[in-house]
């Protein structure tokens, strides 16, 4: 069954962002006395009333032509408006019926959906005087909330949810759990364009402007039969090109977390960027810093070579430029990477194949007598090295959990055991289980441990 789409609408600055992180509970949108922060869709499931529903917070809809960000955010508010199962058209009680209110009015209602009125900003029975005034947009009946104060929230959700026409949903098991999918790199390195062109529409902003996008961004996918959530996020500069206390250093804040919180990461780097005539590094110094941050929180993750079609290439181009990001990416050896071109859209589909196969990798399960005869033969072939004159016993191993693949080696002492056998051990691993992409972990036990 559909979870009913619940869309926010209304001019810029009317607390429709402080809207969506009451509802949602969680500060996921930015919220800011600028205008226009909001300028993608940004969607998170929400519920009330024992009904589920998805939210989604728009950008103010600006009438002014001279506003260049205008015409990307009214692209993304109609096809809001042109999903939504109803919408919630926000106003300011404080600044009254503003004439682009109006318009906005005229513009929902030539979309024939349900529309729930509702008037922000009304913090005390003053204010609530200026609720009748909202009759005269003839869209319906006005509701009057705030959203510092929480007041009113409940009516208006309890009008949203009769308008969706659900009862409410008591099994969790018909909910459909996907697999979140966070798409990180630097600003301009084609991550909107990539979505984009995997969804067939003009999801995410595109623009030859570094910084479009400065929220990240949720969208559902469907590949083979299974779901996905794309992460659009901000473009993460170095560290000290970025002020503190600024709208893009929140961005980076909220990009940061959507690695911890995803179940696979894709890098996406420039190609076009990098001189192919040198042995310079491919990946700059960020990109590394952004995949070890996937590697370090055990995130399975793709490496997605963008705009390969403006490099020039010879028989061993690809040969040289994948030999340059091992070294680059030496710490993690065992990185999956793929090459395309979102302009042309050359092996763009490879992208979900190839998040496919790392989630695919990241919950292999080795039985622990496969687990056993394996380490048993890489210790028997290679014994570790001896440490304070003593060598240590590998007596057991077992996996423990997967998402990264994690082992416990039960050992006579784990004091003696080095990093280096470990490391040693784990490349042995993976030429024989193929773990390709993700990351994976080796957890010592002393004989008495559980």
């Amino acid at each position: 069954m559909k979870t009913p789409l619940v869309a926010i609408i209304g001019r810029p600055n009317v607390g429709k962002s402080t809207f969506f992180n009451t509802i949602i509970g969680k500060n996921l949108s930015i919220t800011d006395d600028e205008p226009g922060v909001t300028r993608d869709r940004i969607i998170e499931d929400a519920e009330w009333a024992g009904t589920r529903f998805q939210l989604v917070d728009t950008g103010g809809i600006d009438f002014d032509e001279a506003n260049a960000w205008a015409a990307h955010i009214r692209e993304q508010v109609d096809i809001a408006i042109n999903l939504a199962d109803v919408i919630i058209f926000l106003t300011c009680g404080v600044s009254g019926v503003h004439p682009h209110d109006i318009d906005i009015a005229n513009l929902l209602r030539r979309a024939k959906k349900p529309v729930i009125l509702a008037v922000n900003k009304l913090d005390n029975s003053e204010r609530e005087n200026t609720l009748y005034d909202f009759y005269n947009l003839k869209i319906g009946e006005p509701t009057g909330i705030s959203c510092t104060q929480r007041r009113g929230l409940g009516d208006l959700l309890d009008r949203v949810i009769d308008a969706t026409g659900r009862n409410p949903i008591t099994d969790d098991a018909e909910i459909d759990r996907p697999s979140r999918i966070a798409i990180v790199g630097k600003p301009n390195a084609g991550k909107s364009s990539i979505i984009n062109k995997l969804l067939g529409e003009n999801r995410v902003m595109v623009s030859d402007i570094a910084g479009t996008t400065r929220d990240t961004v949720d969208t559902q996918i469907k590949h083979n039969g299974k779901s996905y959530i794309l992460t659009d996020t901000a473009g993460i500069r170095r560290k000290r090109s970025i002020e503190t206390q600024t709208i893009e250093h929140y961005s980076v804040l909220r990009a940061l977390a959507s690695i911890r919180n995803s179940d696979v990461v894709v890098l996406v780097i420039d190609a076009a960027a990098a001189d192919t005539s040198t042995s310079d590094p491919v990946l700059s110094e960020q990109d590394v810093r952004l995949i070890g941050y996937a590697h370090e929180m055990g995130k399975p993750s793709l490496v997605v070579v963008n705009k390969w079609d403006l490099v020039e290439k010879d028989t061993h181009t690809i040969v040289t430029f994948e030999k340059r990001i091992l070294r680059d990416l030496a710490f993690m050896p065992y990185f999956k990477s793929i090459y395309i071109s979102a302009l042309t859209g050359k092996r763009v589909g490879e992208v979900m194949n190839g998040v496919e196969f790392v989630l695919e990798r990241a919950n292999t399960r080795i039985t622990t007598g496969t687990l056993n005869t394996l380490i048993t033969g890489f210790v028997g072939t290679t014994p570790p090295p001896m440490t304070g004159g003593k060598r240590p016993k590998f007596l057991y191993c077992t996996q423990v959990t997967s998402a990264p693949p994690t082992f416990a080696l039960f050992v006579s002492d784990k004091s003696l055991v080095r990093s280096t056998y470990l490391r040693y051990l784990e490349n042995c691993l993976r030429k024989s289980v193929d773990l390709t992409g993700t990351p994976i972990k080796f957890v010592l036990r002393n004989r008495s441990e559980k």
